[in-house]
């Protein structure tokens, strides 16, 4: 990690300790128009992120910019109603920090999740996706720099970055409910720019099923710290270029909001089980 070290990340986590005594197994980031879990949480406590050391501050619409302590269906989870991009101007360092401070309360199970853009044209918005794997698109990695051993090994191994045994999981709790999930690959862009029907089509090429601005330092810092991980996207609008109109993030939102209750149920219900 280039600025954040070890003792940063142990501050960070005693500061939440203090707010609150639990020790949470489940970590949960939410994206946008995602963070209507938090409302499910009891017993939670709330810290703006503007409270804990060393946090930056989320600036994007639909993205809360707090934190969530409490339990979920029973189990004791900490929660991000929103999370921090790199095109905000902060580094992945900085970006997958609460992944580090998640571990050190004790989070043994990463649940995260986005919106995304559908590059599969089999896809329709609304759909929620899967995440089997990704493609790092955009540019950096929060491992760059010295390596701290207590933190994870200087080489982390990246070839299940998401459980199968989370999915499979992920996949029978849906299908009890009554619908089926897609499954495919994320690939992670830099942004803030929606990306070029070109792009897209370069990306079909190489293999993603759906496109996003987040995730991939967060995954890649859990996998590191040696966190297991499912992701989820929500299918929230087909990428540039496969439908006659422009994206807006307006779209975004509504898409998630349609969908919350099918999203709300599938990770409530997963939770019993992680």
């Amino acid at each position: 990690m280039n600025e954040l070290k070890a003792p940063h990340i142990r501050e960070a986590a005693d500061y939440i300790l203090q707010r609150s005594s639990l020790r949470p197994e489940i970590g949960l980031i939410m994206g946008s128009g995602l963070g209507i879990l938090g409302d499910h949480m009891e017993n939670a406590v709330t810290i703006p992120y503007r409270e804990i050391p060393h946090f930056p501050i989320s600036t994007v619409e639909g993205h809360a910019g707090e934190l969530m302590i409490g339990t979920l269906s029973g189990r004791p989870s900490v929660l991000m109603r929103g999370r921090f991009h790199m095109y905000e101007g902060y580094g992945p360092e900085l970006t997958s920090f609460p992944v580090r401070v998640m571990k050190a309360l004790g989070v043994r199970t990463l649940v995260v999740t986005n919106a995304a853009g559908g590059i599969n044209t089999g896809y329709e918005p609304g759909d929620l996706m899967l995440i089997s794997d990704h493609i790092n698109l955009t540019g950096r990695n929060p491992l760059v720099g010295p390596n701290d051993g207590e933190l994870g090994a200087r080489f982390p191994d990246m070839s299940e970055a998401y459980s199968r045994r989370l999915r499979e999981l992920a996949r029978e709790t849906a299908r009890k409910m009554g619908f089926e999930l897609r499954e495919g690959v994320y690939i992670g862009v830099l942004g803030p720019s929606y990306e070029t029907p070109a792009e897209i089509r370069m990306m079909r090429t190489l293999g993603a099923d759906a496109v996003g601005m987040s995730t991939v330092a967060e995954v890649i810092a859990a996998r590191h710290s040696g966190i297991e991980v499912l992701g989820i996207s929500c299918i929230s609008n087909m990428a540039s270029g496969i439908l006659d109109q422009p994206l807006s993030h307006q779209e975004v939102i509504e898409t998630t909001e349609r969908v919350k209750s099918r999203f709300l149920g599938l990770v409530t219900a997963l939770a019993t089980l992680l």
